[in-house]
């Protein structure tokens, strides 16, 4: 069953309840706009951006603790305890977090597909590509992604035998990655809406 803050499902034929085809395309259109906003909506970017941040505050406090158990002063390894702690405290909820909106994704995709193969709706359909929200995507997406590649290599090709510890190399390859993969993550998302609203729009219902 989808979830109730998302659209229901469209009804079997012999089920519809729509008085003629206007009304029944009129709603397609409708529910698939709400979904096309659902699935590339800014407020989706400013979430993903957020679970970045959450992943991003979690492994610094990873980072510190792994520069606390390395550092020789007495009573660091309790620091590192400590900021151990913090950042599982931090991470496991942010995975959670994360999963769930993976799921509530994979949901709205079923149902695009599905609202998409109930009917044709040239002019419905070609709204589904959103090429403003895919463009705003990309950009949002690919900056992150490639200031964080920077910084994950960065952090390994500076590092120098006794003067650069392996927990600030590892904090920092870990920040360019949360970076790197946020990114990824935007810009897959973009191009497959894309890449299937086009296919819906080209293709016959059903095939």
């Amino acid at each position: 069953m989808p979830r109730r803050d998302l659209p229901p499902p469209p009804p079997p034929v012999d089920l519809r309840p729509w008085p003629d085809e206007t009304a029944a395309r009129a709603d397609r259109a409708r529910i698939l706009q709400e979904l096309g906003r659902l699935s590339l909506g800014l407020d989706r970017l400013l979430l993903l951006w957020a679970v970045a941040a959450v992943f991003a505050l979690g492994w610094s406090f990873v980072g510190m603790a792994l520069m606390s158990f390395e550092s020789p002063e007495a009573f660091s390894a309790v620091f590192g305890v400590v900021f151990a702690v913090l950042g599982a405290g931090v991470l496991v909820p942010g995975g959670f977090w994360f999963a769930r909106g993976a799921r509530r994704d994979r949901e709205v995709r079923r149902l695009l597909r599905a609202w998409a193969a109930c009917d044709r709706d040239p002019a419905a359909d070609a709204r589904l590509r959103a090429p403003g929200l895919s463009l705003a995507w990309v950009l949002a997406s690919f900056v992150p992604a490639a200031f964080g590649l920077y910084v994950a290599f960065a952090a390994a090709a500076s590092a120098r035998p006794g003067e650069t510890t392996y927990g600030e190399v590892a904090y920092y390859m870990g920040l360019g990655m949360v970076l790197w993969i946020t990114g990824l993550l935007g810009l897959a998302k973009a191009g497959a809406h894309y890449r299937w609203a086009v296919r819906a729009v080209r293709r016959p219902t059903g095939r």
